[in-house]
């Protein structure tokens, strides 16, 4: 199994109640496909650097999972299909990616935070 990381932008109309379901409902995809959720990180409303079917906000979401080769293109036609969702992107994540992140959710530091002002 491949580690990804799956960014969606959600449309900005979304209920708190709406995006939760949408969340479920890729997780559910995930999971009923053998895939396996290591994290996921709601950011919310955000602003767009262009506009995007002319909304200039949107909701994002990103989780980290672990799936099949195979399994990304299935993925692919279930977020196409989803009206709610404005774009998405899938990355496979290395070795190096995978332990940032794991650093990062422990608190560890990364060696990118900003130095302590004195």
């Amino acid at each position: 199994m491949n580690n990804y990381e799956l960014m969606v932008i959600f449309t900005p109309v979304l209920s708190e109640d709406e995006f939760k379901a949408a969340q479920k409902k890729f997780i559910d995809i995930i999971t009923d496909n053998g895939g396996e959720i290591v994290s996921t990180n709601p950011w919310g409303l955000k602003s767009l650097a262009y506009p995007i079917q002319k909304k200039t906000t949107a909701i994002y979401w990103v989780t980290e999972f672990k799936g099949q080769p195979d399994f990304n293109e299935k993925l692919k036609i279930q977020l196409l299909r989803d009206e709610q969702v404005l774009r998405y992107m899938v990355t496979k994540l290395d070795k190096y990616a995978v332990e940032y992140n794991q650093r990062k959710r422990s608190g560890v530091p990364t060696g990118n935070e900003k130095a302590a002002e004195v």
